[in-house]
């Protein structure tokens, strides 16, 4: 008696989940577009930028350089991807980073996983009424915070190194005029013949 009922209840719960298993497949363009209008939040980062930019080294001392940025829309405007370029004066490149903004439907949240001078992390990004803010954590009680705004074709952006129970610090300084459009990334792409 035992093994028919077994038989059964192995049979019936296979069942359920050859039925539930439709219904849990997400629906992709669904999702997509749900992404790529969340992500037009950012539509005003489009674009090609180049201006100057002051950092603050560890040791206190200030470095000036010509940082660049080209940011466009990828998978149907459902990321956003971002390429910064920090040139000395010899033109050669001194810092290079690489970035994506997502949205994630489920969490209602923005993130940017970001790659730069050898290292990467996901990390919050916010979008505010003129730009967006994101932060990174620097060891205890500490955190790198970036505030941009974007404005008259002008992306400024500030870096503060906060540090609990002090004044923030200005590690970081960038004024960029947008000097075109670009079709990057979503351009170049390999053909099928």
């Amino acid at each position: 008696m035992q093994r028919p009922l077994a038989r059964f209840s192995i049979g019936f719960a296979l069942a359920l989940a050859a039925a539930a298993a439709p219904a849990q497949q997400p629906d992709s363009a669904a999702l997509l577009s749900a992404q790529a209008e969340a992500l037009k939040a950012f539509a005003m980062m489009d674009g090609v930028w180049r201006g100057p930019a002051t950092s603050v080294l560890p040791d206190g001392s200030r470095r000036t350089f010509v940082q660049t940025e080209r940011i466009g829309p990828f998978l149907g405007g459902s990321v956003r991807v971002i390429e910064g370029r920090g040139y000395a004066d010899d033109g050669s490149v001194r810092f290079n980073a690489f970035g994506i903004i997502s949205y994630d439907v489920a969490r209602r949240s923005y993130s940017i996983h970001s790659y730069a001078q050898g290292l990467q992390g996901d990390f919050a990004f916010t979008p505010t009424g003129d730009g967006y803010a994101w932060e990174i954590p620097a060891g205890p009680g500490a955190t790198i915070r970036y505030t941009a705004t974007i404005k008259d074709g002008e992306l400024h952006e500030v870096g503060d190194r906060v540090v609990s129970g002090r004044e923030p610090q200005r590690i970081f300084d960038m004024r960029l005029k947008r000097i075109g459009d670009t079709d990057w990334p979503a351009a170049g792409a390999v053909a099928p013949r």
